[in-house]
Order: structure tokens, then C-alpha cells, then sequence
């Protein structure tokens, strides 16, 4: 004995439906939950049939005191059909005037391309234009580490780096100066840790060389 197909949700809605348009009534949430079963619907659905059709405009809902009441009138359905009926009918309007326009577009877009000797003489000789295009700026790039610009911001970020290294040299010496007058007892573990962590006699400022330009680049 095969087994009795459940109703899907639009039957569903249609039987809830039927019940107020039977009616003509207003009904709190519970008294449709009673309803439903009678029209095929379980209770344990009703809840969300219901909202459903509320946020379609189907049915409508107010709050009296603390309870919630229910209602739907046949001319109510028939009225948000003619509505979106309306909506529906200006949107097709408007996208048929749409498809009017693009097509009209295409057809002027169109208007000097059609197919000619000429015409593939021109895209031919485009072609050729940006594939020596991309080749030269290619070659270009081979170039970079000589453009003038670039070679200026490496001289500028040498002598930013050259006063840094030689702002932490002058902070080292200051540190040791301190350190010497503060524990001269502890003068020769201080010359030891010194030499641990690379501060040796020959520890000193730097001084920048020019660099010829020929150099830079390499």
C-alpha cells in the first residue's frame, strides 16, 4: 500500500487560504493551528504557512491588546494580484524598451566595421603596432635599474642609511662612555662583553666613498 504524499508548500498555502475566504473571519494563531488538520495542513505547520502568506500580502495581521488576529477577504488576493500584475506588466515594458535601446546601440556600434579588405589591412597592422609595442617596453624594463629617477632614490636612500648607521654608531660610543665612568671596576668584563657582541678597537664611524654610477647598477 503506497504511502500518502504530504502537501507541498503552495497547496499548503492554498488550503490555509481557503479557510479564511470560507470564513470571512478574524482568527488568533491557535484557532488556525486547530483548522489546519481539517484541511490536510498540520498544526505543527500552520505557524509558518501563515507567515508566509503575511509576507506575500495575502493575509494580514494586527496586534489588539495582547493578542494577534489573522484575516484574509478574497477581494483582498485579488487585489495584490491586479498589483503585481501592474508591477510585472512596467517591468516587462521597461525591459522591452531596454532590449529596443541595446540593440539599437549594437546596430550604431556596428556602422564602419563591417568586413573589409580594409578593414583587416588595419587590424593587421594594429596588431603588428602592439607586439613591437609590448617588444620595446620589454626592452625597457632591461633598462630600469639606469633610469635616472631610480638611480636618485638609491643615492638618497644610501645617505639616509649611511647617517643611521653612523646615529647608532654615536649612541654605541655614548652608552660605552657611560657604562666606563659609571662601573670602572667592572672595566674588563665590560671590554669582554664588548667584544662579544662585535664592538672591537677598530670599531668606528663610517665614511661614504662616492660610487661611481657605472657600479650601481651592477
Amino acid at each position: 500500500m503506497s504511502k500518502k504524499r504530504g502537501l507541498s508548500l503552495e497547496e499548503k498555502r492554498e488550503k490555509m487560504l481557503q479557510i479564511f475566504y470560507d470564513s470571512q473571519d478574524f482568527f488568533l494563531l491557535k484557532e488556525l493551528e486547530k483548522s489546519g488538520p481539517k484541511k490536510g495542513v498540520i498544526s505543527q505547520s500552520v505557524k509558518d504557512v501563515i507567515q508566509s502568506l503575511v509576507d506575500d500580502d495575502l493575509v494580514f495581521k494586527d496586534k489588539i491588546g495582547t493578542s494577534v488576529y489573522f484575516w484574509s477577504l478574497p477581494s483582498s488576493a485579488g487585489n495584490q494580484l491586479r498589483t503585481v500584475y501592474s508591477r510585472l506588466e512596467s517591468d516587462l515594458q521597461s525591459s522591452k524598451k531596454r532590449h529596443v535601446e541595446l540593440v539599437d546601440q549594437c546596430n550604431a556600434l556596428k556602422k564602419g566595421r563591417e568586413e573589409s579588405d580594409e578593414r583587416e589591412e588595419a587590424l593587421a597592422e594594429l596588431k603588428e603596432i602592439e607586439l613591437k609595442y609590448n617588444k620595446l617596453k620589454e626592452e625597457m624594463g632591461q633598462y630600469a635599474d639606469n633610469d635616472p629617477a631610480a638611480l636618485e632614490a638609491m643615492k638618497n636612500a644610501i645617505e639616509v642609511a649611511h647617517a643611521a648607521a653612523n646615529r647608532w654608531t654615536d649612541n654605541i660610543f655614548t652608552v660605552r662612555q657611560w657604562c666606563s665612568n659609571n662601573f670602572q671596576s667592572a672595566k674588563e668584563q665590560l671590554e669582554n662583553m664588548y667584544k662579544e657582541v662585535g664592538i672591537t678597537e677598530d670599531f668606528d664611524y663610517l665614511e661614504m666613498s662616492p660610487v661611481p654610477l657605472s657600479s650601481v647598477g651592477d
